[in-house]
């Protein structure tokens, strides 16, 4: 399998970013930037192939750069994110995405959609509607993904940013996830419930190995006795604006190109 990953480097104005269901505390922006650094060269040593998408230095949250696309087999669903603020961080990544080969589709108004919303479990494609993704950009994912064989199940969101703020999935395809952020646990065929709210975020690495923020090590050894390794990065100031470890890359396995 060949894996390559989008990201995008963090902007001078990061300390700026949304938030929107916690309180404001302050970024340290030059240890945000060593903390991307730390988090590419962790993908790296595992496989990954990293491809930076244009920088933005004017656009605070873009280093989210999950939050542009979903991609699904050979097309990229583009995404209009529902902060105005936001919008612009599109252009350039659908430029990078492109470039794999990807088929591209745009979300078209009144559609929303923020990549963050939105959790593959295999074919299923779960895709949280809540401040940020609309019911008619879901309907709009919908329509570029179910005729590639996907199916789509819309997600009630209310306690968290993104879906993914509150659920992923392990490579078995178990959904993990901390239950005081989830609306609705029994959409769910398996869920784990972690102890921690940052043990909800995984990133695959590969079968075997997960890639978990440090902040959450009872979460880890949950993990670990599940048999997975776990890889832990520090992304202290991207927490403190919603992020998590799924928000700063697209993982694009199997790229058509690649």
């Amino acid at each position: 399998m060949s894996k390559f990953a989008l990201v995008r480097r963090p902007s001078p104005r990061l300390a700026d970013g949304l938030v929107t269901h916690i309180g404001r505390t302050p970024v340290d922006v030059e240890l945000a930037k060593q903390q991307w650094s730390a988090y590419v060269v962790a993908l790296e040593a595992h496989g990954w192939a990293t491809t930076e998408v244009a920088p933005a230095p004017g656009l605070p949250d873009s280093a989210f750069v999950e939050d542009t696309m979903v991609v699904f087999r050979d097309v990229a669903v583009i995404a209009r994110p529902g902060a105005d603020e936001r919008k612009p961080e599109v252009a350039a990544a659908a430029e990078a995405v492109r470039s794999f080969g990807y088929r591209v589709v745009t979300i078209q108004a009144p559609g929303t959609l923020d990549g963050g919303d939105v959790l593959k479990v295999g074919n299923t494609i779960y895709i949280g509607n809540g401040g940020r993704t609309n019911l008619e950009g879901i309907a709009q994912v919908a329509a570029a993904f179910e005729p590639l064989g996907a199916t789509v199940v819309t997600v009630p969101l209310t306690k968290v940013l993104h879906l993914k703020s509150a659920i992923t999935a392990l490579p078995d395809g178990t959904i993990i996830g901390w239950p005081p952020a989830v609306d609705d646990v029994s959409l769910f065929p398996t869920f784990i419930a972690v102890p921690e709210e940052s043990g909800s975020h995984v990133v695959v690495l590969d079968d075997h190995t997960l890639l978990l923020s440090a902040d959450c090590p009872q979460t880890a050894d949950v993990l670990r006795r599940r048999g997975y390794e776990v890889v832990t990065v520090d992304i202290s100031e991207y927490i403190k604006l919603e992020g998590c470890v799924t928000c700063l890359s697209v993982r694009l396995r199997d790229a058509p190109t690649g």
